[in-house]
């Protein structure tokens, strides 16, 4: 038995380091998609919390399906059947994208302190949470389609829920044009929960 194991045990260095010097998923990606914000908070201080007319917003992690819990853009080819965008990969998840532009969104409005990690969210008099139901692209209409699902939990925990969705229409099945597409369409999603979860 000492003897057919020690092969093994030499090889072990020898396989761990293979990883490092092939790669095993084929070629890397020319470039990556992200969400830019155009609604940016400018350099320097931020509001402050605590006050009543400066709340804190905790804007907690997003749900996603299990379509969008990838790094690909999903192609609705029909009702029933689904596809990924070829050449399309997104930087990171979708819904960690998200996030952060709705975040740095309800920031650039003002007079609200953003709080963004889950284990500060004992701070915050507003909390945030929600799925983002789509984003991705439909074959049918032609469309980049962002769809998220907004639920807010005021401090006396009232609980108010929301539907948001825009889309962009007339792109190419490509993976730049549906990258700029869905970036237009999560911006404005992202400005219209801003608006949504501060009140105005």
């Amino acid at each position: 038995m000492t003897l057919r194991l020690r092969p093994l045990l030499v090889a072990a260095p020898l396989l761990l380091a293979l990883p490092g010097c092939i790669s095993l998923g084929g070629e890397p990606p020319e470039s990556l998609l992200t969400l830019s914000a155009e609604a940016r908070a400018p350099a320097g201080p931020g509001a402050g919390g605590g006050g009543s007319e400066q709340p804190v917003i905790a804007v907690l992690s997003f749900d996603t399906p299990a379509k969008l819990d990838v790094l690909r853009v999903p192609v609705a080819v029909s009702n029933t059947e689904l596809a990924y965008l070829q050449e399309a990969f997104w930087v990171e998840k979708p819904a960690r994208l998200f996030r952060r532009l709705v975040g740095e969104t309800i920031r650039a409005r003002g007079g609200a302190m953003v709080v963004d990690g889950d284990d500060t969210a004992t701070l915050a008099t507003v909390t945030m949470r929600g799925t983002l139901i789509d984003m991705g692209y439909e074959v049918a209409t032609r469309s980049a389609v962002v769809r998220f699902d907004a639920v807010r939990i005021d401090r006396e925990g009232k609980v108010t829920t929301r539907r948001f969705e825009a889309r962009e229409e007339g792109i190419p099945a490509e993976a730049r044009a549906v990258g700029a597409g869905l970036n237009t369409a999560a911006n404005r999603v992202a400005a219209d929960v801003a608006a949504w979860v501060t009140g105005g």
